[in-house]
């Protein structure tokens, strides 16, 4: 099976000073979802926007469930070895800056972000995770090093999905793992608010500076 087996949008940079970013949509989108947030929150920069190769009833995600918040792991680090070595190649094959790469994910597609860190972490220079959950929990001996490496976890104070502690837990899990995390909570529910992209605008400006 090809690495570039992932149904996808590329679109090339038109800012070469702008980091490429990784867009990774949330349960029962798409791979143009986020295309229009990614073009206003970094302008000129590539896109990559893979699909989900799962479905739960139609909805096209990045790995299974069992239940809502119940995961089966074992997909989650097959998936997410999959979605490695299909960025690396699309970086080979679209002659993209691998070692900027920046993943922005919503939800399911922040958790897969998450994922790469914990098991790929070679795959992204840094992610903008809105909505995530706790899905790996690496004992405190065996995070990976993260070190120079940036993260935004954006998350709702009134979100019926995540859990109130799994951002403050996966914030720990990164800091622990030398990332420099950044963590904003918006008074909000699962879907995103100004507040959210205000943020992601500011960190990936923040990105492109570097």
């Amino acid at each position: 099976m090809s690495s570039l087996s992932y149904q996808h949008v590329f679109e090339p940079a038109r800012d070469p000073t702008a980091a490429p970013l990784l867009l990774l949509h949330g349960t029962g989108g798409d791979e143009h979802d986020l295309l229009r947030v990614g073009r206003q929150l970094s302008p000129g920069a590539a896109l990559l926007s893979p699909r989900g190769d799962v479905l739960e009833r139609g909805a096209p995600r990045f790995f299974r469930r069992l239940a809502e918040g119940v995961f089966d792991l074992a997909d989650v680090e097959r998936r997410t070895h999959a979605l490695a070595a299909f960025i690396a190649a699309a970086a080979q094959h679209y002659g993209f800056d691998a070692s900027r790469l920046t993943a922005l994910g919503f939800s399911n597609g922040a958790n897969i972000a998450a994922s790469l860190l914990l098991l790929r972490p070679e795959s992204l220079a840094a992610a903008v995770l809105l909505r995530p959950m706790v899905v790996l929990d690496p004992a405190p001996d065996a995070v990976p090093a993260l070190t120079g490496k940036r993260v935004l976890i954006s998350s709702g104070n009134f979100d019926p999905i995540v859990p109130a502690d799994h951002p403050t837990r996966l914030a720990a899990t990164f800091r622990r793992a030398g990332a420099d995390v950044t963590l904003r909570a918006h008074a909000a529910s699962h879907g995103l608010v100004p507040g959210d992209f205000a943020a992601a605008q500011e960190f990936l400006a923040a990105t492109n500076s570097r």
